[in-house]
């Protein structure tokens, strides 16, 4: 039994919007990925002593960590709800 145009044309519309959603996730995850590698990064260079004199983080460094961390994801959580309210304008 062959579809009539208008089942194929749905399944044309169908397939587009899934193609763009898998994009927009993909876009996402991308973002996402640069964003926690941002982090890593800033976050390494301003609490990892160098030259390294221990194998394992001090207690000093790992409070470090958590604090910058922290930080981080509070004004990307920030820069998040502004952008939105911009958006919503």
């Amino acid at each position: 039994m062959a579809a009539s145009p208008e089942e194929q044309e749905a399944a044309m519309q169908h397939m587009a919007q899934a193609s763009a959603a898998v994009a927009m996730a993909t876009t996402e995850l991308e973002y996402r990925v640069e964003l926690l590698n941002r982090m890593v990064s800033t976050c390494y260079d301003r609490c990892a002593a160098r030259p390294f004199k221990e194998g394992a983080l001090s207690i000093g460094e790992i409070s470090c960590v958590d604090r910058c961390c922290s930080k981080y994801w509070q004004t990307v959580a920030i820069v998040g709800q502004l952008l939105g309210s911009k958006q919503g304008q």
